[in-house]
């Protein structure tokens, strides 16, 4: 079995900060979402790789290489635009040829990892798998109607859903996918959907068959899903530390210190985790906060938030459900006249009091 990893798209939901980032690599608990993706399929026995690349292609290429970190063999596909997952698919022909795949969304966290799931299929001899999962907003992803436990429809983001399962993004395809993609219509999304390819495979006889996810799963394209994930991943961390901590410091929990991390007359109360040199001095970081390396954080609070590499937050009373971008220096002035002084990239957000 091979898989197929999709690491293009134009991230809009997390902007500003994929802007200049891909958003398969904003890190979640200090690891990019992309990494989680990767070793899933490495712990399920896959070696073969196919990523789909867009305009982030340089950006993904550095940071995951040719695989071999992760004990996978990587093939890069580029897709010029994107149109749609079941393009990604179509493209990949050369690559998958017959053999049965798994395509995962490089932006989507699945706990549990996708071992037992591609287990299941290998036994089920069915032509596709679908992951569902229960969502509260099933109008925003591709959701599925069941008829006695079967699959008999798929609709892409529905304004009026049959139901309130979504497709996870995770699928598992034999051969007959190809057939599929080569046979349906651009969307009113101007799109190739991977919905209408699968419901292909329904009307054309073949076996489609469901699985509900009963872990956690978590599509990471938005700001609160992000700082969710975030979370539910630092519930799980074991305690280290491989910095320093004076004396005047507290540690109260799980709190994870990277190498040449310092804290100084401050308190981390976990579970949290504080990157590589990153230094903490007089302040409060709380609970489910990642604050990645080379960050300087002083006289501040900072809790349930994200801080990407090289930021510096100096005398901010609190930060709290933020997510905060690379080598950004946010600060209290004492300049005259007292006023707020932003520079703030396109479909920023603010709020203050």
């Amino acid at each position: 079995m091979k898989a197929l990893v999709l690491a293009g798209g134009e991230g809009t939901r997390l902007r500003p900060i994929t802007h200049t980032s891909a958003k398969q690599l904003v890190p979640v608990a200090n690891k990019p979402v992309l990494y989680y993706c990767l070793e899933s399929l490495a712990e399920a026995g896959i070696k073969d790789v196919g990523m789909i690349v867009g305009e982030t292609k340089d950006e993904v290429k550095a940071a995951i290489g040719d695989g071999s970190a992760f004990g996978l063999k990587i093939t890069y596909i580029e897709q010029l635009k994107p149109l749609g997952l079941a393009h990604a698919v179509k493209i990949s022909e050369d690559f998958l040829k017959n053999d049965d795949f798994v395509m995962f969304l490089g932006d989507n966290l699945i706990k549990d990892g996708i071992k037992s799931l591609v287990e299941e299929f290998n036994q089920s001899k069915s032509n596709a798998h679908i992951l569902l999962a229960e969502v509260d907003e099933p109008e925003r992803f591709g959701v599925a109607k069941l008829n006695g436990g079967k699959v008999v429809q798929l609709i892409e983001k529905p304004k009026n859903p049959p139901s309130n399962l979504a497709l996870v993004g995770v699928y598992m395809f034999d051969k007959n996918i190809f057939k599929a993609v080569n046979s349906i219509k651009p969307s009113w999304r101007d799109e190739l959907e991977i919905t209408d390819a699968i419901q292909h495979l329904i009307d054309t006889g073949l076996h489609v068959e469901p699985h509900i996810i009963n872990g956690w799963w978590k599509d990471t394209g938005k700001l609160e899903d992000m700082l969710e994930a975030n979370r539910m991943i630092l519930e799980s961390i074991s305690e280290c530390c491989q910095g320093e901590v004076d004396k005047e410091s507290k540690i109260h929990g799980r709190v994870h210190l990277e190498e040449g991390s310092q804290v100084v007359k401050s308190v981390i109360r976990g579970p949290a985790i504080i990157g590589k040199n990153t230094v903490i001095k007089n302040s409060y970081v709380g609970p489910f906060t990642s604050i990645y390396y080379d960050c300087s954080v002083e006289n501040s609070e900072i809790e349930h938030s994200i801080i990407l590499e090289g930021s510096k937050v100096t005398d901010m009373h609190r930060i709290e459900d933020s997510l905060v971008g690379k080598n950004v220096n946010v600060c209290k002035t004492r300049q005259k006249p007292k006023a707020y002084r932003l520079m703030l990239g396109d479909n920023s957000n603010v709020e203050v009091t």
